[in-house]
Formats: C-alpha cells, sequence, structure tokens
C-alpha cells in the first residue's frame, strides 16, 4: 500500500493506473469493521482501491466534535493496507482547503429533516469535501454505510445533479454482536452508556416489527421505539419515520420507510436506522 499526503503525490499515483477502473473509500479515520466491509466492496467490483482518511473540519458545527474526534493515523494505516486498499490519501486541512472558498456549495433537498435539521450546514460540508476528493480522484465507483442513510440519499441526488461520472454504492450497516452500529465514536461512551446504546437497534426493531404488521400510526410506531429506550442514558435528539429515499412525508404511495434515531450521549452522538420495504397493495 502506497501512503500520499498532497494533491501532487495523489496526482501521480493515480496517474499510473489511469486505465484501471478506481474505488474509493472517503473516510473520517478511526476505522472499524464498517469501513473496512466498504473496502471489501470495493475490492470486489474495481482494479484499484483508494481510501480517503480526512477529519473534514466543513462538517462540524461550531458546538460539535471536531477537536475530540478519534484520530488514530498508526492504527488507521495498519488496517487499511490489511484489507487490502492500494493507496490512503492522508491530507491535512491546509492541503484541502488552501485558502477560503469563494464558491459555496448549499444542499436544498432532503436537509430539513434527521441529521439536516440537527446539523444546519453539515450536508454543505460532506458534498464540499466529497466535490474536492472526487475531483482530485476521478474513481468509477465510491462506498458509503447504509448507516448514514441521509448522507447517501444527498451524495446520490448531488452525483447525478452535476454529472459526475461515479457510481454510489451503499454498503450495509455493519453492527456489533448486540446490534449497535459500528460507528468510530462508539469509543467515546462510557461503560453505562455503550450498554444503553445497544438498545438503540433493539428499538429501532420493535419499530420496524409493528410497520410490517401494517401498524402504520407514526405516533404509536414512535412510542414502541421510546418505551425500549425508557431509562437509558441518553437524549432523543430525533425519531422520525419517512418515505425512502425522498425524506419526505410517509404516504399511502409509500414503497419504503426509514424509522430513524439519533441520541446524544454526555461525549458523543450516535445514529442508527431502519429501511423498511413496504408490500405492494
Amino acid at each position: 500500500m502506497r501512503m500520499v499526503r498532497t494533491k501532487a503525490e495523489l496526482k501521480e499515483a493515480l496517474q499510473k493506473v489511469s486505465d484501471l477502473e478506481i474505488g474509493f473509500v472517503p473516510t473520517m479515520g478511526y476505522l472499524h469493521e464498517g469501513h473496512l466491509a466498504l473496502v471489501k466492496a470495493a475490492k470486489n467490483e474495481n482494479d484499484y482501491v483508494v481510501m480517503s482518511i480526512f477529519v473534514n473540519p466543513k462538517q462540524f458545527g461550531p458546538n460539535e466534535d471536531f477537536a475530540c474526534y478519534p484520530r488514530d493515523e498508526a492504527e488507521d494505516s495498519l488496517q487499511a493496507e490489511r484489507a487490502g486498499v492500494d493507496l490512503l490519501f492522508l491530507p491535512t486541512v491546509n492541503e484541502m482547503y488552501p485558502q477560503e472558498l469563494s464558491v459555496q456549495l448549499h444542499v436544498e433537498k432532503r436537509i430539513d429533516v434527521l441529521d439536516g435539521s440537527a446539523r444546519p450546514g453539515h450536508f454543505d460540508g460532506v458534498v464540499t469535501v466529497l466535490l474536492k476528493l472526487f475531483s482530485l480522484m476521478m474513481p468509477t465507483r465510491a462506498y458509503f454505510g447504509q448507516k448514514d442513510a441521509q448522507q447517501v440519499a444527498i451524495v446520490e441526488s448531488f452525483v447525478a445533479d452535476y454529472f459526475l461520472p461515479i457510481e454510489i454504492r451503499k454498503v450495509a450497516t455493519i453492527r456489533e454482536k448486540d446490534g449497535l452500529a459500528k460507528s468510530s465514536r462508539n469509543v467515546r461512551l462510557s461503560e453505562a452508556e455503550r450498554r444503553d446504546a445497544a438498545k438503540l437497534h433493539q428499538a429501532l426493531l420493535l419499530g420496524r416489527k409493528r410497520i410490517e404488521e401494517g401498524h402504520l400510526d407514526e405516533q404509536k410506531v414512535y412510542q414502541v421505539v421510546k418505551d425500549r429506550l425508557l431509562g437509558t442514558a441518553n437524549q432523543i435528539d430525533y425519531l422520525t419515520l419517512l418515505d425512502y429515499p425522498s425524506f419526505l412525508a410517509a404516504s399511502a404511495r409509500s414503497k419504503a420507510l426509514i424509522l430513524a434515531i439519533a441520541v446524544k450521549y454526555k461525549q458523543t452522538r450516535l445514529i442508527d436506522n431502519e429501511i423498511i420495504p413496504l408490500k405492494s397493495k
């Protein structure tokens, strides 16, 4: 595996494989099995795999955890190499943002719910850094985890809107044995919070079961989820049932729904979701 830190080094390395299909895995590091599943999918579908590790300041709000976001470059590099990454891009903030942006990107749709509502400007930062990375790499395919379902939907629309010649691939959420979605932020949970966090997916599955049984009353679905989380050491940031993938209000015409949750603990915030296909009527 080759490691590069500058745009010039990246360009030189990619010129040597310009005739190959490239799979790209963008990450913010502190790699776990979810990231490695993206690498595996990329290896299965491409000739050459590039991973980026960059904690993007543009997608963190003023009261969010940019400075505290976990980082471990040495361990990340080892895991990436073991997983079969061919090229690892590790830019600095100055390398990615050498000057103040003269053009600002703004996401218009799917942002008034879930993380878009709870974290104003977050997805503007996501598409900004992705446009930079896509422009540098021009990959054949890019890989994202389904845990970040809203982000994936926004990225798919972004790529389509701007005719970017990149296929967006979604990979199923990778979970711990107790169901907790793998996340770089999990390490910041206390022991008690970690035990409580296992109930997030359990609660969503109870909500999913109620929907699959034909009970589509949103408030009753929410109550089932909240009842499972009673007594846990978290604050529900949002709990929402929406049409998928439009992220509009659920309706009789919905072919699939997303039941999504975000919870805040003392030092971190976790998200999870269940995507629920509906039976044709």
